[in-house]
């Protein structure tokens, strides 16, 4: 009759005849045959045949001991083990899941979350860190900016003069190339025979330095010449296709311009790369079509300049070379229209008023994240510091899932510590049990990640739709691979090495007496990882609200304008001669209370800058650089300005063509009171040659300040002049439905301008746009806040099971002994409340002092309540109480008899 005992000894006798073994490998070997015959017993073996299977899948020992032999030789640290016992690591570790099903989910699923919460993270991150660096020699692109200061104010513009470019590239012997933009905007384009356009956002005139500036190559058509000429363009494949039905067909066809210029298609390139500064831009018209496109006025900032350095050129040097250029060019041309205006008087003006113009460049790779509050930015930006935010949740989020395994694997220590103190008893060494438990971290790791990529793919559109992005997730990309799989390990091991090196390092002597159950908790460390877990996300918590408080109160400002309830209508210069016969039709109509006519709005729209002299101070002192908008009689009633001094522009005054407008930031500039402002003369056309013909303006009012910038900026010296060659109509309506007023102005549009679209939109929404960095960095802050929420209490969820499954009998002690349920269910709580409260006074200054750093980036903020400290530290408090509460009230209604007869 077959004797198993009798066969392990006979079979363990080879291992020992083989130098290669100790006593703890062989040990070890013993202890993984014996599981293995115990789960093909399982599976219906006889004892025999399950004995025979189990040797076989061992190997042969001599070749077993070769291959030891061999790794001692090599000097290899660890322990060579055969495949076999690899594979009864894995089946030791399944069964270990199997036997705690609750336990192996909340580690599985919270490793998941922050995995998967992570990765978009990381794609985000990726996609803004890589923004621009598609293009050919995107490192050594530079964009020309310009700093100046005004009577104190400063304004930062990104792009330059329109003779700059020129100046450089016959001075700067290091310029490989220079090439310059003129932006255009909102455009209509029709084919010739058409009678509808197609409204165009994003249109922008170009050089022909630009393909070779950026690398691109043309689909179709010449790029020698193909903004060469005047009345050329280029269109992108998209817009190609959508014009002429394919790019092949779209070389040599017309396309005309707000229905009245006609341009020649003279090529096809590829779209603009969606994490670029051209994002969207469809159409480039040759900026020699442009009237002021050879301009030598050195005053008039519109013209977005581009170079690119020879290799090896150093930044620094350049930026030097940039300094100069004041000096040596702008200075003297100014001497032209400036009597007694000199290099040296206009330095002794600057240093004693603390005015300046510096001329600078900032690397094309880095425009995206370091340039938000610049004028004439080809699209919104983003901010490094979001950036560092999402980091910190990325990583954090991680970090807590981690924090969660080891939590729940130390508490969990109890339930396996007879296991490896049984284990050492029969001969296992330390490093043995280590692989032991990081070969389960690691299956539940890649588990994990299996779980996270499948969560990410199904998240990605909503995340994308939430960040305003078009990212997708690297499958193809080895990469991506690799490092996923690298990242997955590390978490593996920093996941489990502690759990794994604590609960091997259990003494058996302790363990299987059953003393020092309390020392084998880890308690200490699991209790630091908790506090740690909430600190955290009370920090997030603390942040959502200060980020959506903040974003209120920009909404809900009083912005010196009223926005709401005013349509927009664009394109309205469509109507030709018309326009004025437009605005009287509008008028007529019942819900509207007032119509305007301007190309500029305190919302995004255009924005222009002009430098006005005062009468009798033709010098550097007598100089502001203010905005000038160019607005019709009601553009103040419509809006709802107020005029603090002085009067609006008035129909009945013929002479208030030659009159301005002014707000108190200009009033502050001039430095005069509003009184003394009002009959004030300035003058923009200093640059004339028959300086006894100069014309001026007289200042007729002053209105009250209002903000037409993000609230991150101070507002500026702002003024206002009449003038036509308007392209949007304001219109201020009633409350009420808004559809049927709408209806109306479109009937209208349609009988004076048919075949042109009706485009509108409310202001109220456009102001919105301006925030939508916020809104989103806002939203994103919410979502990573509840995932980060859900990742601690699945951890606490775990913890509160498994302590009060440890402390049944001392629950069933207390029923008898008389204790409610209530008092179970608080005694039971009050531990893990402890911790949550030591959480809150450590997470609060931290949050206060970070998210004040945040609020610091506008001009205009909110100041953090006492009650956003104490209304995230309640939602923390009254999270964590329904988390452990459920445990608690589950144990105290337990029957006394059940938990002490178990035991």
């Amino acid at each position: 009759m077959f004797n198993l005992e009798e066969s392990i000894k006979q079979w363990l006798k080879q291992f020992r005849k083989h130098k290669a073994f100790d006593h703890g490998h062989i040990r070890e070997m013993e202890l993984h045959l014996r599981d293995h015959i115990d789960d093909l017993k399982t599976e219906g073996h006889t004892e025999e045949l399950a004995f025979k299977i189990a040797v076989e899948e061992f190997g042969e020992i001599p070749t077993m001991g070769d291959e030891e032999f061999t790794n001692q030789k090599r000097k290899n640290t660890g322990t060579a083990l055969p495949m076999a016992m690899y594979r009864n690591y894995f089946k030791i570790a399944i069964r270990s899941f199997t036997k705690q099903p609750f336990f192996t989910f909340l580690n599985t699923v919270g490793l998941a979350i922050g995995m998967a919460g992570a990765l978009l993270i990381s794609l985000y991150i990726y996609d803004d860190l890589n923004y621009d660096k598609s293009f050919a020699d995107a490192d050594r692109i530079y964009r020309i900016n310009i700093d100046n200061k005004t009577a104190g104010e400063l304004t930062k513009y990104a792009s330059v003069s329109c003779p700059l470019a020129e100046v450089m590239r016959e001075d700067y012997p290091h310029l490989e190339m220079v090439t310059r933009f003129r932006e255009i905007g909102n455009t209509l384009i029709k084919k010739k025979d058409d009678e509808l356009n197609t409204k165009e956002k994003y249109v922008v005139a170009a050089d022909d330095y630009f393909f070779d500036m950026f690398g691109f190559d043309l689909i179709h058509g010449n790029k020698a010449n193909a903004l060469k000429e005047v009345n050329n363009l280029v269109l992108t494949r998209d817009a190609a296709t959508h014009y002429f039905g394919s790019v092949k067909n779209a070389v040599g066809k017309s396309l005309i311009l707000n229905n009245d210029d006609t341009y020649v298609v003279s090529g096809v390139i590829d779209n603009m790369p969606e994490n670029s500064f051209l994002r969207g831009y469809n159409v480039f018209v040759s900026l020699s079509s442009m009237k002021d496109y050879n301009s030598p006025a050195w005053n008039n900032w519109n013209f977005p300049t581009f170079v690119k350095l020879r290799p090896g050129a150093n930044p620094d040097d350049f930026n030097a070379y940039l300094g100069g250029v004041i000096d040596r060019y702008l200075i003297p041309w100014a001497m032209q229209f400036v009597p007694g205006l000199t290099v040296e008087s206009a330095r002794k003006a600057n240093e004693e008023s603390g005015n300046f113009m510096h001329f600078g460049s900032m690397a094309l790779t880095d425009i995206h994240l370091h340039s938000q509050d610049r004028e004439g930015e080809f699209n919104p930006n983003s901010d490094i510091k979001n950036i560092y935010i999402l980091s910190f949740i990325g990583f954090f989020l991680i970090l807590m899932a981690s924090v969660n395994f080891m939590n729940l694997s130390t508490a969990h220590s109890l339930k396996r510590a007879k296991e490896v103190g049984i284990r050492k008893t029969l001969g296992s060494n330390r490093l043995g049990l280590v692989r032991q438990f990081l070969t389960e971290s690691a299956i539940i790791s890649f588990l994990s990640l299996v779980l996270a990529l499948i969560l990410a793919v199904i998240v990605l559109p909503y995340f994308n739709a939430l960040a305003g992005k078009a990212m997708s997730i690297p499958f193809g990309q080895v990469s991506f691979w690799l490092i996923l799989l690298l990242a997955t390990a590390v978490l593996s091991l920093f996941s489990g090495s502690y759990p794994a090196f604590f609960i091997s390092k259990f003494a058996p002597v302790k363990v299987l007496s059953g003393g020092d159950k309390l020392s084998v908790s880890g308690g200490g460390i699991r209790n630091i990882l908790v506090v740690f877990q909430f600190s955290i996300s009370i920090f997030l918590l603390v942040g959502t609200l200060v980020v959506f408080q903040q974003l209120r109160y920009i909404q809900s400002k009083d912005l010196g304008y009223k926005k709401d309830q005013i349509l927009v209508i664009e394109n309205v210069d469509a109507t030709g001669n018309q326009i004025n016969t437009f605005k009287e039709e509008v008028k007529k109509i019942g819900q509207v209370e007032d119509v305007s006519l301007s190309s500029f709005l305190p919302t995004p729209s255009e924005r222009s800058g002009t430098t006005f002299f005062r009468e009798g101070h033709m010098d550097s002192e007598g100089a502001i650089i203010i905005g000038n908008w160019r607005i019709d009689h009601d553009y103040v009633s419509t809006l709802g300005m107020e005029i603090i001094a002085g009067r609006n522009f008035d129909e009945n005054y013929p002479s208030d063509s030659n009159a301005l407008l002014i707000n108190e930031r200009a009033l502050e500039m001039l430095n005069v009171s509003a009184d003394e402002a009002i009959g004030l003369r300035l003058t923009d056309d200093f640059h004339r040659d028959d300086k006894e013909n100069i014309e001026f303006v007289t200042i007729i009012g002053v209105v009250k300040n209002f903000h037409f910038e993000s609230m991150r900026n101070q507002i500026n010296g702002l003024s206002f002049s009449l003038a036509g060659g308007a392209n949007r109509m304001l219109i201020k309506l009633n409350a009420g439905n808004f559809s049927e007023p709408i209806e109306q102005v479109e009937s209208i549009w349609k009988e004076l301008s048919p075949g042109q679209p009706f485009n509108y939109y409310f202001m109220d929404e456009s102001f919105n746009d301006t925030y939508k960095a916020e809104l989103r960095l806002g939203t994103i802050f919410l979502v990573f806040t509840a995932l980060s929420i859900a990742i601690a209490c699945l951890g606490l969820f775990g913890l509160a099971a498994f302590n009060t499954e440890r402390r049944s009998k001392e629950i069933g002690i207390r029923k008898v002994l008389g204790a409610s349920i209530q008092q179970i269910v608080y005694k039971l709580s009050m531990d893990f409340m402890k911790l949550v409260l030591i959480s809150v006074v450590l997470a609060l200054p931290l949050s206060w002092f970070i998210m004040n750093k945040w609020l610091e980036d506008f001009t205009y903020h909110i100041e953090i309540g006492w009650w956003v400290l104490i209304l995230s530290s309640c939602m923390a408090i009254t999270i964590s109480i329904l988390t452990v509460s459920y445990q608690s009230i589950k144990a105290a209604i337990v029957n006394p008899v059940k938990s002490l007869k178990a035991e």
